[in-house]
C-alpha cells in the first residue's frame, strides 16, 4: 500500500513538471542563459552604441554670428571671434594659490589689459604688455589669512567686487581707489550680475541679495532655502528682461522680480533625499536665449526650462556640470566623462556624441575630468584636469589636436578680442 502511494505521488509530480530546461530537474550542459559574462558583454556593447552617435553628421558653423568681446552681464558664452590653434603670446603673473583646483573665477577683460587677484585678495590691473599698472588690497591682516577669493563685474569705470568672506566693495578701475565697502552676514557663493543701478549676488545661506551700485546699500533680499547647506559649486544667476533667475545649493531654480524681490516661479530639480548629498551635487551655470533657460548637473540631468513660466520643456540624460554653450538652434556641452554632445535646442534631440578622450589610454582617462570649454569661430577648446587642452573642429566634432597648457590644473578657457586665455597657477596665459 505504501509503495502504491509513493508511485501515485511521483506520477502526479512529474505530470506537473515539464521536462525542459526551465524545470531545473535535468541540467543541460549547453544552457548558458544565466552566464554573467554574457550579460556583461551585452551591456558593454549597448553602452558603446549609445555613447558614439552620428559621427559622420556634418553641420556648417562658419556662418554663425560672432561676438567682438565677452560682455560681463551676458547670459551665455556663445561664439567668439577666435580661430586657429594656440600660440603663447603673453603671461600675466600673480602669486600662486594653494588651492588652484578650487579656483572657479574669471578675469575682467579690458581693451587695454585685464584685472585679476592673488591669494591674499590683492587686485591687479595689467596692461596689454603684461605690466602691472596698479595693485590694491583692501583686506586686514586677519582677513588676508582667510585667503579671500574674488568675483568681479564691471560698471562703467567702477569694479564691483564680492568675495567668500562676506565682504563687498567698489573700486575705480583707473586708480584702484576705493569707492565704498560693506560687509554681509554670510559669505558670498555666486557670480555677480547687474541691471541698471543694481547688482545681484547669492550668499551661502541661499539668499539672493540686491544692492545699490552707487553705495552698496541693500535694496531687498530673498532666502530660498533655510538650511545652511554647503555647495561644492558656485551658484549661477542670469538676467532675463525684468527677472533675475538663480540656482541654490539644493538645485532649486528661482525667478524673481528685479524691482520687488518677489518670486515669479520656482522649479525644484532635486528631491529631499538629495539634501544630504548636496556637497557632491554640482550644477552648471544657467544660460538662456531669452525664451528658454538651459542647465545641467552631475546627476545625469540636462534641462530646458521656459523662462516665463518655469515649466520644463525637456530633460536629457547628460551627466555634466560644465556650462553649456548656445549656438543658433544648437547647444554644446561636454559630459563629465569627456563626451561632446550636440543637442537640438528646441526639442532636446541629441544629434551627435563624440568621445573626446578616445586617444587617451583607458587607465589614464579614469583620472581625467573636463574643466570647461569655449567656442571660437569654428573650433571648440576644452581644458582638462591633466593640464591639457583638446581642440575640436565643430562641423564634424573631430579632435584636431591635444595641447599641453599647464603642469596639471588649468581654468576653463576664455576668449576676448581674438585671443584665448587660461588661468594656471601663478599666471594668466594668453594665446593667439
Amino acid at each position: 500500500m505504501n509503495k502504491l502511494i509513493i508511485i501515485v505521488i511521483s506520477l502526479v509530480f512529474l505530470n506537473h513538471c515539464s521536462l525542459n530546461e526551465n524545470s531545473r530537474i535535468w541540467k543541460d550542459k549547453d544552457q548558458k542563459i544565466d552566464n554573467p559574462k554574457n550579460i556583461k558583454k551585452i551591456f558593454s556593447e549597448e553602452k558603446k552604441i549609445t555613447i558614439e552617435l552620428n559621427q559622420e553628421l556634418k553641420l556648417d558653423f562658419s556662418k554663425s554670428k560672432t561676438n567682438n568681446k565677452i560682455v560681463d552681464n551676458k547670459n551665455d558664452y556663445g561664439f567668439q571671434n577666435y580661430s586657429g590653434l594656440i600660440n603663447k603670446v603673453g603671461n600675466y603673473k600673480f602669486s600662486k594659490f594653494d588651492d588652484i583646483n578650487q579656483l572657479n573665477f574669471k578675469p575682467i577683460f579690458l581693451n587695454d589689459g585685464l584685472i585679476f587677484f592673488d591669494k591674499k585678495g590683492s587686485i591687479y590691473r595689467y596692461s596689454n604688455s603684461q605690466k602691472v599698472l596698479w595693485k590694491k588690497n583692501y583686506y586686514s591682516k586677519a582677513e588676508k589669512k582667510l585667503k579671500p577669493k574674488l568675483n568681479f563685474i564691471l560698471e562703467g569705470e567702477n569694479l564691483l567686487v564680492t568675495d567668500n568672506i562676506a565682504k563687498y566693495y567698489s573700486i575705480n578701475i583707473n586708480s584702484g581707489e576705493l569707492n565704498w565697502s560693506k560687509n554681509n552676514t554670510y559669505s558670498f557663493n555666486s557670480e555677480i550680475k547687474k541691471h541698471k543701478n543694481r547688482i545681484f549676488v547669492v550668499d551661502y545661506k541661499n539668499t539672493l541679495r540686491s544692492y545699490n551700485i552707487n553705495d552698496g546699500s541693500e535694496l531687498w533680499n530673498l532666502q530660498t532655502e533655510d538650511s545652511f547647506t554647503i555647495s561644492n559649486t558656485k551658484f549661477s544667476l542670469i538676467i532675463i528682461n525684468d527677472m533675475v533667475v538663480f540656482s541654490n545649493s539644493i538645485g532649486d531654480i528661482t525667478a524673481v522680480d528685479i524691482k520687488t524681490g518677489l518670486i515669479i516661479w520656482q522649479l525644484p530639480t532635486q528631491s529631499s533625499k538629495m539634501i544630504n548629498e548636496t556637497y557632491n551635487f554640482k550644477t552648471s551655470k544657467l544660460v538662456s536665449d531669452g525664451k528658454s533657460i538651459f542647465f545641467s548637473n552631475n546627476k545625469n540631468e540636462f534641462y530646458s526650462v521656459d523662462a516665463k513660466t518655469g515649466t520644463t520643456n525637456w530633460i536629457n540624460k547628460i551627466n555634466s556640470n560644465l556650462t553649456p554653450i548656445i549656438s543658433g538652434n544648437f547647444l554644446f556641452t561636454v559630459s563629465n566623462e569627456g563626451y561632446l554632445y550636440l543637442v537640438e535646442k528646441n526639442e532636446g534631440n541629441i544629434l551627435r556624441i563624440t568621445d573626446l578622450y578616445k586617444d587617451y589610454k583607458i587607465k589614464n582617462r579614469k583620472d581625467i575630468k573636463p574643466i570647461g570649454f569655449a567656442i571660437g569661430d569654428t573650433r571648440l577648446y576644452l581644458t582638462n584636469t591633466d593640464g591639457k587642452m583638446i581642440i575640436v573642429e565643430l562641423d564634424f566634432g573631430k579632435v584636431i589636436s591635444i595641447e599641453k597648457v599647464a603642469g596639471n590644473f588649468t581654468s576653463r578657457p576664455f576668449i576676448f578680442n581674438q585671443n584665448l586665455f587660461v588661468i594656471r597657477n601663478g599666471s594668466i596665459v594668453q594665446y593667439n
